[in-house]
């Protein structure tokens, strides 16, 4: 998914690079309006795609942080267990607390590091996907400036135009 977005905005990002140049204006560019906003419909329609990525990933590691606690409480059930049946050895007893102890710190540091990395990821999916819009964004803003400002030219170069041939029509008296 997170492919099909960047092919949108590299395909937005080619449209309006190799859009053309008016004759007068080269710094300026002409870029088909339908065929940009097709492209950023369909962009729009992959960010919720994204996003729900980003959502699934979170549960996941819910989940995982669950079966992780889970599997700490068995284990520490059955430690206890064991414990139990070598009550008369407070050596082994100590031995189990011990060992119990370090699979809760481990099962506990392993799960605020999965916690950690999906938070990461999340958020950085995200950025990306906000960069992404902004970006494409940008570029249609920029887009629709030249475009009013081509448009413009264009009107009042065709203004120009027609006060010039009234004013040959009317014999050049137009003072």
């Amino acid at each position: 998914m997170a492919n099909d977005t960047n092919r949108l905005i590299d395909m937005l990002y080619e449209r309006i690079e190799d859009a053309k140049s008016p004759a007068l204006k080269p710094n300026m560019s002409m870029v088909d309006r339908d065929e940009m906003l097709d492209l950023l419909d369909e962009l729009r329609a992959q960010l919720p795609v994204e996003i729900k990525r980003a959502q699934e990933l979170l549960a996941a590691r819910e989940k995982f942080v669950d079966d992780a606690k889970r599997d700490v409480d068995r284990m520490m059930r059955q430690a206890e267990l064991e414990a139990k049946t070598k009550v008369s050895d407070s050596e082994v007893l100590y031995a189990a607390k011990e060992k119990a102890r370090q699979i809760v710190a481990q099962a506990e540091e392993r799960a605020r590091k999965l916690y950690q990395v999906a938070n990461e990821y999340a958020e950085d999916a995200l950025g990306r996907t906000e960069e992404a819009v902004q970006a494409a964004l940008d570029e249609v803003k920029q887009s629709r400036v030249r475009f009013r400002t081509v448009s413009s030219a264009k009107m009042q170069e065709q203004r120009d135009r027609l006060d010039g041939k009234m004013d040959v029509e009317n014999g050049g008296d137009s003072e």
